[in-house]
């Protein structure tokens, strides 16, 4: 039986994704350890619009033309990549390398959907599914955001109900209870340390 040197062990940097249905809160947890200042590099997406006023390219999107969006895509330069309301988004793979290469751990939010996609592409990328503390908060925060008619939110309550029941194919599930946003925060970067901790480290590759 070989030997296990504790001092040639490397760590081995992270690719942690935070999904979950709309309305958990994915965007603000982001924002929150954003705000915290956590040694992590927060992807960056990619799109085919035009930037607004104010938008700085690599800051707030990566902003290309179609026919390079295109080319990403076809290259399979993309991890996740989807149409939005007429555009095109997604996750370019040379910033996740690039990061990775540096040593620092990579976040990024997608939707249910996307998670698989990233899970197929990179088996060792570790899957945290953020939801509410129940099905009648999440029903109650997707009301609150208002701006969706009665159809179209009737319509995201059941997305919603149907994304619930891809939580088995997640490694952790953190909950971000009501006004307990900051705990949530806590939870992510707990998982983090312990992934640190493996004997047998996930080695991404791109």
């Amino acid at each position: 039986m070989g030997e296990c040197n504790l001092y040639d062990l490397e760590p081995q940097p992270l690719l942690i994704v935070i999904s979950g249905p709309a309305g958990v809160g994915k965007d603000s947890l982001i924002q929150h350890l954003k705000e915290r200042g956590c040694e992590l590099h927060f992807v960056v997406t990619a799109t085919d619009r035009a930037p607004r006023p104010g938008e700085v390219h690599g800051v707030d999107y990566f902003f290309f033309t179609t026919e390079e969006f295109m080319r990403m895509k076809q290259e399979g330069e993309l991890l996740e990549h989807a149409i939005v309301y007429g555009q095109c988004k997604g996750i370019p793979k040379q910033q996740v390398r690039e990061a990775l290469a540096s040593g620092k751990d990579v976040i990024m939010r997608v939707d249910v959907q996307g998670a698989a996609t990233v899970r197929r592409l990179v088996p060792e990328a570790l899957l945290i599914f953020l939801t509410a503390a129940s099905e009648e908060e999440l029903e109650q925060r997707l009301r609150a955001r208002g701006g969706d008619s009665p159809e179209q939110l009737e319509r995201r309550i059941a997305a919603a109900r149907e994304e619930m029941k891809c939580l088995d194919d997640f490694d952790y599930v953190v909950v971000n209870r009501d006004e307990e946003l900051g705990q949530a925060a806590d939870d992510v970067m707990v998982i983090i340390q312990a992934e640190h901790c493996r004997v047998k480290p996930r080695v991404v590759q791109l």
